[in-house]
């Protein structure tokens, strides 16, 4: 399993941080502090924004940690270009974070957020990796909402991430999406999203969320936080770390 980690440069997603200050005061919320004491020495980061990527490289080199990066981007869908398939961009080296960095700010500059597939391959080279997340993919999207997203992938011979953190639907997500790669002869690999460190942090991650949340109104609450798929305690890296010694 891979744990997948998420920093608060995603805003409202996390409140892990990657700054070397917390590190120093050895905060159990800093990235580098959770990995250090495991003895971890890759990181795998995906971001919702390459804000946090200078700061994440340098104090990965610095700090002595192997930084694997990756930006979620949205995709207009294949039927509907109202509707967005999320997918996750992995650099292979140096040259594949420059090309990232160039499709990020096309999206952001030229195309108001998303991009259409056509367009993301005339980008794409062997310095980058495309994966599905298994959350907010078009099969969870087709599964969720009822889309009919059918995007033809096999350009980018992607792989697949597949999750199961107690949510009620992940078992029935799970079983949809090994029946596409199966059928497309994609790969796949088990993986977890890491928001916050240990469990009893969850009731914190809660109230960021909310915080964070534009739908945050008289309706919600600190004790009744209407959150969708928040649930569920497990997007820890002790969770990861319990999964791992099993």
């Amino acid at each position: 399993m891979i744990p997948l980690f998420k920093s608060d440069f995603s805003i409202g997603k996390s409140i892990l941080r990657l700054d070397k200050r917390s590190f120093e005061e050895e905060s159990d919320s800093n990235i580098f502090k959770i990995l250090s004491d495991s003895k971890e020495k890759n990181l795998v980061l995906v971001e919702d924004t390459m804000i946090g990527f200078l700061e994440a490289y340098n104090n990965s080199l610095e700090l002595g940690f192997n930084l694997i990066f990756g930006v979620n981007i949205l995709c207009n869908s294949s039927i509907n270009p109202q509707e967005k398939d999320k997918y996750i961009i992995f650099a292979r080296n140096e040259h594949g974070c420059k090309i990232l960095n160039k499709i990020y700010s096309f999206i952001h500059s030229e195309r108001n957020g998303s991009i259409d597939l056509p367009d993301l391959k005339k980008f794409w080279t062997e310095d980058l990796v495309l994966y599905v997340p298994f959350y907010d993919s078009f099969i969870y999207n087709n599964f969720m909402y009822f889309s009919e997203s059918a995007p033809d992938l096999s350009f980018f011979n992607p792989c697949f991430f597949i999750q199961d953190n107690g949510l009620p639907f992940d078992l029935m997500l799970k079983e949809m999406v090994e029946n596409y790669i199966n059928f497309n002869n994609y790969k796949s690999i088990l993986s977890k999203s890491i928001y916050y460190n240990k469990k009893n942090d969850f009731s914190a991650y809660q109230v960021y969320k909310c915080l964070c949340s534009r739908n945050f109104s008289q309706n919600s609450s600190l004790e009744k936080p209407n959150l969708d798929h928040c649930s569920s305690d497990e997007f820890s890296y002790e969770s990861y770390l319990q999964y791992e010694s099993s």
